[in-house]
């Protein structure tokens, strides 16, 4: 499982040129699922996100979490974060998981995140998205379970 996080001071997401979900300060989350993924990954990455310090404290350092600032999340599903790009000019796509896997994990993801106490707002899976967001920082880190 490899999750994208962003620190954002907002992010939204539209479908169909409706906005479905938004946030104020926190993290954008781009969510990828392997084959090999298992609730096991699902709890320990949720863990690691909401308790990832790189929010600033008052001397300016990362040393805060998602969970130390009451912050949200914006968790958006993106299968192309289990891409093979070591070679060739196209990735491949054989290690993500078919959606009848990865849809379950996903949402175990997110409530693994809200049983962190962090309030959750969500993409729709498998849906063609747009993704706005304002990065602060910019800060952008890739964690893996």
């Amino acid at each position: 499982m490899i999750a994208l996080i962003q620190r954002v001071s907002q992010a939204s997401v539209s479908v169909a040129g409706k906005q479905i979900s938004s946030i104020e300060q926190g993290l954008l989350i781009l969510l990828g699922v392997t084959k090999a993924d298992t609730q096991n990954d699902v709890e320990r990455l949720a863990k690691r996100v909401a308790s990832y310090r790189i929010f600033a404290d008052s001397d300016d350092k990362m040393n805060l979490s998602l969970q130390d600032i009451n912050g949200a999340a914006l968790v958006v599903s993106q299968f192309t974060l289990a891409a093979d790009t070591a070679k060739g000019r196209r990735p491949s796509f054989s290690s993500a998981a078919p959606p009848e896997q990865a849809e379950p994990l996903y949402l175990a993801f997110v409530e693994a995140l809200q049983q962190q106490g962090v309030a959750v707002q969500t993409g729709q899976f498998a849906a063609d998205m747009a993704v706005s967001l304002v990065n602060d920082g910019p800060v952008t880190f890739t964690l893996q379970s």
